[in-house]
């Protein structure tokens, strides 16, 4: 044992005796692996070298690792115990990179086999990480041996081995489940929490088989808390795949892992149960009970724990927490400043409107101390808090001024930017006091893409308040003291005040002016532009071009000018041609905006990642063989599931809406291991006027894979309204029984057969896409001059608040809401909607919906587009 210790002077130093190694020198020295007499005291150093370069990332030539792995096989006539172990790790190291590293197999098989235990852990790891899926049979039987082991070192080596292995060979390592279930049941709690670990990677694509193992196991009492661990997550997976919470077995183990004798057991319980998705707040009692425990625990990891867990918790049942509030409260003390923190993010998620302003003192007292990661999670609590007491907005905007004052990265500052841009948007009392905290910030602010994003905002909001004057100043310094993208930003801000307030005109035209000599070329071509628009004094130049920017898909411009080169150019380019931008929906919205662990971050390329999506699956459709040429694609639909999930076939369908049709894309799945199915195609029923141009089957759809079908529709050309309706569907296929195992057919001939799907509706919706308009009112008036329009009443009566009609009204028309008027004003009992958007083939439409509350909802809707038709058909589709 003397070999590992390190000597006293070495203890001393502290310092790394290996920071100025090199490779060539390492490489030359390790031909001492191939002296007659193997020196264990000059070999072990030398490795440990070697194996120190590869860990940090040194990378050797297929030639130079051969050449080392060869002479180190060479050490195995040493049986010295540390020289051996290094051997073991330096084979797991080069075997990805050495050829022929086969050759250690026999001496790798013999340690293994060995009556020397201190070897055949690390043997068996080195013999699993060299070994492919056709060697794999021959040492098949010494690993299933190695996994019931009486030493539980093996059997925790053979086990972890045999699961790194289920990726290489699944269906070998699946005959090995006898031995998993033997030694799950062994006394030592690592190899019973591996044994369940690849029990659980052998069956997780049976849940009929998952589920018996649940059932099985709960009903024992597991040594390992580990392997409970591991049982807690395996149920709660479990539960969240079904439609409701019935279990009662499944409820029950999670329950009583709350009263177990393992701290870590009972969190991982209370956490599981807690991050159930259709959890209600009774069920949630017993294990907020148990956090309220840990949160008074003498151990700072069970504190940190707990108040984590409820600060989550506290997002969607805040009533369910209410009830620690006092031990939260005795938290907000903690000498850890992370429990503290998060003890007062949870209480601002929970209190009341009258304990804002305490706490918000207590927050004050120590926010300079804590990291970047938890201020944010302070700033994202004070966004659900502004958004919960709209009155406080005062209070909290001076909290988080002081904030933007303090040293932090980006992702912090933006964080803060982001919830004062939230509360201006959702409270018209906070905007001025907003705006001047983001005028103030920006003059020190050290993040371009920031002081863009708020430049951006200054010049859509800040020419809508009483006193637009005020923050030309602000705009302007940044063209004089910035760097050239931030002088480009100012100048289409300060453009948008010049076009939106004509008493300010004639200054900003000065200043644009000035602009004009700036050193950068695009600070100065956008200053000649708007300077050159703005003096036309036309309010239909200032709307297209100045308030309401390019709407269309940049990826698909950039696809559609490239071929547009490429092809003959007689005919001039048509914007029109090119799909919109999609503008994502709430749900795409919150999921950008906020990481999976709540942190907020910068929303700025949410649009593009929906609209690249679009791009690929045009590109997709566009590779079928023989497929129509059909023009850009405008719009792809939602994901509509037309089975259960839960069922043999899994069907869902994306909708893809072009000029004048429609591909309907069925991704299918088969989740039957002993069926193969062939020639797979959906048969759709129409509904009227639609016409069915092209199926494209998918050929071949093994076990657990997806495969793609499509069909291609044509829209009915005569009557618009008849565009929406409903389509029958039923899936088509050849069955061919196969092994499970293997995945082949059992015979070449197979059996028709069909399956019904759900219907699936095609809405008016799927034909719109939603276009943003900075002025909505300048577009209504100037549509008033060339538009169509068409007007009519209805009663809603199924509606009982303004807030449902609108948001149903959104949904249901999908056009996109402007100037914030889907946001109904509590106690209002008249709304008015506005809304826009362009209908399928390049028509724009405009949208008003006067909205009347009493005994139910009245709607006066009145639609103003290009096409006289597209008018008729929104009125007539509502009616």
């Amino acid at each position: 044992m003397s070999s590992f210790r390190r000597d006293k002077k070495e203890d001393e130093d502290g310092g790394n005796m290996f920071v100025s190694l090199e490779k060539t020198t390492i490489l030359q020295e390790a031909r001492k692996f191939n002296d007659t007499t193997v020196n264990p005291r000059k070999c072990t150093p030398i490795l440990t070298k070697l194996l120190f370069l590869l860990y940090q990332g040194e990378l050797l030539t297929v030639k130079e690792a051969t050449d080392v792995f060869f002479a180190m096989t060479k050490l195995f006539q040493s049986k010295d115990v540390v020289l051996r172990r290094m051997v073991y790790l330096g084979i797991k190291e080069l075997s990805c990179i050495a050829d022929d590293v086969i050759i250690v197999t026999s001496s790798l098989t013999k340690d293994m086999t060995g009556k020397e235990d201190i070897y055949r852990p690390a043997a068996i790891r080195a013999l699993c990480s060299i070994t492919d899926a056709t060697m794999l049979q021959a040492i098949e039987r010494y690993m299933k041996q190695a996994i019931v082991d009486r030493n539980s070192a093996v059997s925790s080596a053979a086990l972890v081995s045999s699961l790194h292995l289920t990726k290489l060979a699944p269906d070998v390592i699946k005959r090995w489940v006898n031995e998993a279930q033997e030694a799950i049941n062994s006394d030592n709690i690592m190899v019973q929490y591996h044994a369940l670990g690849l029990l659980y990677h052998i069956r997780k694509t049976d849940r009929l088989a998952v589920t018996k193992l649940v059932a099985k196991l709960t009903k024992m009492s597991l040594k390992s808390p580990y392997a409970v661990c591991m049982l807690i997550r395996i149920t709660a997976k479990l539960l969240d795949e079904e439609e409701s919470l019935n279990d009662t077995a499944m409820i029950e183990f999670m329950e009583y892992c709350l009263r177990h004798k393992s701290e870590m057991v009972v969190y991982e319980a209370a956490h599981a149960i807690v991050n159930l998705k259709r959890t209600t707040s009774r069920e949630l009692a017993p294990a907020i009970s148990v956090l309220q425990l840990f949160c008074g625990s003498a151990k700072p990891t069970l504190r940190f724990a707990a108040v984590r867990t409820l600060n989550q918790v506290a997002i969607t049942h805040p009533s369910a927490v209410t009830a620690c509030n006092l031990d939260l409260e005795n938290l907000i003390t903690d000498s850890n400043r992370s429990i503290a923190t998060l003890a007062i993010t949870t209480l601002l998620k929970t209190g009341a409107e009258s304990s804002v302003d305490r706490l918000m003192k207590q927050i004050a007292t120590f926010v300079s101390e804590i990291s970047d990661e938890f201020k944010v999670v302070v700033v994202q609590a004070i966004r659900a808090l502004a958004l919960k007491f709209p009155r406080k907005h005062s209070v909290l905007m001076n909290f988080l001024s002081a904030m933007l004052r303090e040293e932090g990265g980006l992702e912090y500052k933006a964080s803060i930017a982001d919830t004062i841009i939230t509360i201006i948007e959702d409270n018209p009392d906070a905007k001025e006091t907003g705006l001047a905290h983001l005028c103030e910030f920006i003059e020190d602010c050290e993040h371009f893409s920031l002081a863009v994003r708020i430049l951006h905002l200054l010049g859509k909001e800040g020419p809508k308040t009483k006193q637009p004057s005020r923050y030309i100043r602000f705009i302007y310094n940044r063209v004089i003291l910035e760097c050239p993208s931030i002088r480009a930003a100012a100048v289409s801000s300060m453009a948008q005040f010049g076009a939106s307030c004509p008493d300010l005109l004639e200054n900003i035209q000065v200043l644009l002016a000035r602009c004009q000599m700036d050193s950068d070329d695009e600070v100065r071509d956008r200053a000649t532009y708007y300077s050159n628009i703005l003096s036309k004094q036309d309010k239909s130049l200032y709307n297209n071009y100045v308030l309401d920017t390019l709407q269309v898909s940049i990826p698909s411009l950039e696809k559609s000018l490239r071929e547009y080169t490429q092809g003959s150019t007689n005919q001039p380019f048509d914007m029109k041609s090119v799909p919109l931008q999609a503008i994502p929906t709430s749900r795409e919205e919150e999921h950008h905006k906020h990481k999976p662990d709540g942190m907020l971050v910068s929303a700025g390329p949410i649009k593009a990642a929906v609209s690249n999506k679009q791009v690929n699956y045009a590109e997709k459709i566009s590779e079928l063989p023989e497929i129509l040429d059909m023009g850009s694609l405008f719009k792809t639909s939602e994901v509509v599931e037309l089975t259960e999930s839960e069922t043999e076939y899994f069907v869902r369908c994306i909708k893809h809406c072009y000029a004048k049709h429609m591909v309907l894309q069925f991704d299918c799945l088969n989740t039957l291991s002993d069926q193969l199915l062939e020639k797979v195609k959906i048969q759709v029923d129409p509904s009227e006027g639609y016409r069915v141009v092209q199926e494209f089957p998918c050929p071949k759809l093994p076990y657990n894979e997806t495969g793609t079908a499509y069909v291609v529709v044509e829209f009915p050309e005569e009557d618009l309204v008849g565009t929406v309706g409903t389509f029958g569907a039923v899936m088509k296929f050849v069955v061919k029984d196969c092994d499970p195992t293997t995945g082949l057919p059992d015979t070449d001939e197979g059996y028709d057969d069909e399956y019904m799907l759900e219907d699936l509706e095609i809405t008016l919706g799927d034909q719109i896409q939603k276009v943003s308009k900075a002025n909505w009112q300048v577009s209504w008036e100037e549509a008033e001059k060339s538009f169509e329009e068409r007007e009519d009443t209805y009663s809603l009566s199924t509606f009982n608040s303004l807030e449902e009609a609108v948001k149903n009204i959104v949904q249901y028309l999908g056009l996109q809401p402007c100037e914030r008027s889907d946001k109904v004003q509590e106690g209002k009992t008249t709304h008015t909607l506005l809304l826009a958007g362009v209908y399928r083939g390049g028509y724009e439409v405009l949208v008003r919906a006067k909205l009347a509350l009493s005994e139910g909802v009245t709607m006066q809707l009145t639609v103003r587009s290009a096409d006289a038709e597209v008018a008729e058909l929104i009125t007539a589709t509502v009616g």
